[in-house]
C-alpha cells in the first residue's frame, strides 16, 4: 500500500462550498475511487493560504494514472472547476508532495 500526498489551491471565499460538495460526494465517484484502489482519502484546508492538501492510500500508484480518462472523473473536475485552480482540461492544478517523515 502506497501513500500519496498532493497540494491544490481553493479560490478565496469558497471554503464552505468546497466542503459542501465533498460532504455530498457522488456515490458513483466514491465507488470509482475505491475500484481504483484508493482508501483513507482525506483533504485538509490550510485556511491561511487556501491550499488543499490531499492524502490517500492506494494499492497501486499506476492505477491513479487511469482516473483522468474516466468520464466520471472528468465530470467531477468540471463540477469543481469554478471554485479551485484548474487546468485547461478541468483537472485541478495539483502538485505532488514529497514524504519526509512517517510514523506508522
Amino acid at each position: 500500500m502506497d501513500r500519496v500526498a498532493f497540494k491544490m489551491k481553493l479560490f478565496p471565499g469558497f471554503e464552505q462550498e468546497y466542503k459542501k460538495r465533498h460532504d455530498e460526494i457522488w456515490p458513483e465517484l466514491s465507488a470509482l475511487l475505491k475500484e481504483t484502489g484508493v482508501s483513507e482519502y482525506s483533504i485538509f484546508l490550510d485556511e491561511e493560504t487556501n491550499n488543499l492538501i490531499g492524502v490517500l492510500k492506494v494499492t497501486d500508484k499506476a492505477l491513479l494514472d487511469t482516473l483522468p480518462a474516466k468520464a466520471l472523473m472528468q465530470k467531477w473536475w468540471a463540477y469543481m472547476g469554478d471554485i479551485m485552480e484548474s487546468n485547461a482540461d478541468n483537472s485541478p492544478v495539483s502538485t505532488p508532495l514529497k514524504e519526509v517523515f512517517y510514523l506508522p
